[in-house]
């Protein structure tokens, strides 16, 4: 598939007329060359990056750059925050840049879009990792008060990918890009199963092209383990179609569901906490299994009749427990406003059982994710061993609360409660 040719947009048979507002997407060897054009429109430019990311690609993107750049903001080697504090201090280096350009991948890409969307200055990536699919998405995944959000920011004029960078990017940001690709297994049966229960739109392009890259990622995990050039290329393409899909569905929905959201349980609680935690792509993966072991119980067991809810003292009072007061007091206020837990779905459940468990059981069984993810040496006892039953079986009950998108997290909630797995 060329990625370029579809960011013309496409006429659907959904009814939509889906388009993309990037410019350009170079993935090839020697493509950071390419920021000489790319940026010739633009009088001067903020470079922003990390000192790894700076290492990989900075020096290039420099040499390409030439004397337009007017400001740089180079962040340490220790794990970046997308919040408030990291935002300021890009804003604070904007002066009269006229384009931002981010070298890096998951939280300088969210970073220099959040700013762009803010200050309304155009921005271009260069991508050092096929590490995560937000890159063509409109989404910039922050951390704003505490809370994980994804807020609505634009897209970049470009995207420059230079594939001998991209192949010699950590193995585990090959092995978190690999594992967000095989995390698209949970979030679209997420949205088909969104569709039955709540009627929400269900494009068959968009969920089809998904899945393909999928299935496509899945064949390439020796090349990547291997560092082979032409696999890390086609993983990021399919990051990049992914981030695509995502802009023609106008949100995230094809590619991020329940299996997100326990990675975000991961994040918000490794930091509120002071508590380690895995990067976003490798989270992904293992939330996968989990969420792939919950549909197998849904579909192992008849549905109550009845709907599981406690008071809204006590599901506060879990909320804190789990995040820390204003984490919880936010996962509510949401909560309160998209009425989730005043919605009794019970009927439709018992209606329309057979069509859910069918739904669920399309999504490849745990064991199979499992042989999947470790073909690119992914061993989910790395997952077990950090966070521990307990801590998992928490995420279960509350990483639902982060967002305001039905998954399979609030079909377990409904029927099951704090019933473990």
């Amino acid at each position: 598939m060329d990625v370029n040719s579809l960011l013309s947009g496409i006429s659907c048979t959904c009814g939509k007329h889906h388009v993309c507002d990037i410019e350009a997407v170079y993935i090839e060897r020697g493509a950071v060359a390419r920021l000489n054009a790319l940026c010739a429109p633009y009088e001067s430019v903020l470079l922003v990056a990390d000192e790894n990311t700076y290492a990989a690609a900075g020096e290039k993107a420099e040499a390409a750059l030439a004397d337009k750049i007017a400001s740089r903001v180079i962040f340490g080697k220790e794990i970046l925050i997308p919040d408030e504090k990291a935002t300021a201090e890009v804003e604070a280096a904007l002066g009269d840049a006229s384009l931002i350009v981010g070298i890096g991948s998951g939280v300088i890409q969210d970073l220099c879009k959040y700013v762009s969307k803010r200050s309304g200055i155009p921005y271009m990536v260069v991508a050092t990792a096929p590490s995560m699919d937000g890159y063509a998405s409109t989404g910039a995944a922050m951390i704003l008060g505490g809370m994980k959000e994804t807020v609505c920011a634009g897209l970049p004029r470009a995207i420059v990918a230079d594939t001998e960078v991209l192949k010699n990017a950590p193995m585990p940001m090959l092995r978190a890009g690999f594992g967000d690709i095989v995390g698209k297994y949970s979030a679209l049966s997420d949205w088909k199963l969104s569709e039955a229960v709540n009627g929400e739109a269900l494009c068959p392009y968009i969920y089809n092209t998904t899945y393909e890259m999928i299935e496509r990622v899945s064949a390439m995990a020796e090349g990547i383990t291997a560092r082979d050039e032409a696999s890390v290329a086609a993983l990021f393409e399919a990051l990049i179609i992914v981030g695509i899909m995502m802009s023609f569905a106008g949100s995230s929905r094809p590619a991020s569901g329940s299996e997100h959201h326990l990675s975000h349980y991961f994040e918000i609680a490794g930091i509120v906490k002071n508590e380690p935690y895995l990067t976003h792509g490798i989270d992904v993966a293992f939330s996968t299994v989990i969420t792939a072991r919950i549909r197998e119980k849904l579909c192992s067991v008849p549905f109550p009749a009845r709907r599981f809810r406690e008071s809204e003292e006590k599901t506060l009072a879990k909320l804190t427990a789990a995040y820390n007061e204003s984490v919880a007091e936010g996962c509510m206020a949401l909560q309160k406003r998209v009425g989730a837990y005043g919605r009794d779905l019970t009927p439709i459940y018992k209606e329309k059982e057979a069509e859910i468990k069918k739904i669920l059981s399309e999504v490849p069984k745990a064991d199979e994710i499992l042989a999947l993810l470790s073909t690119v040496g992914l061993d989910m006892k790395e997952f077990d061993d950090l966070y521990g039953e307990e801590k998992i079986a928490t995420a279960v009950r509350h990483a639902k609360d982060l967002k305001d998108r039905y998954t399979v997290l609030w079909l377990y909630y409904d029927l099951f409660g704090e019933e473990a797995i």
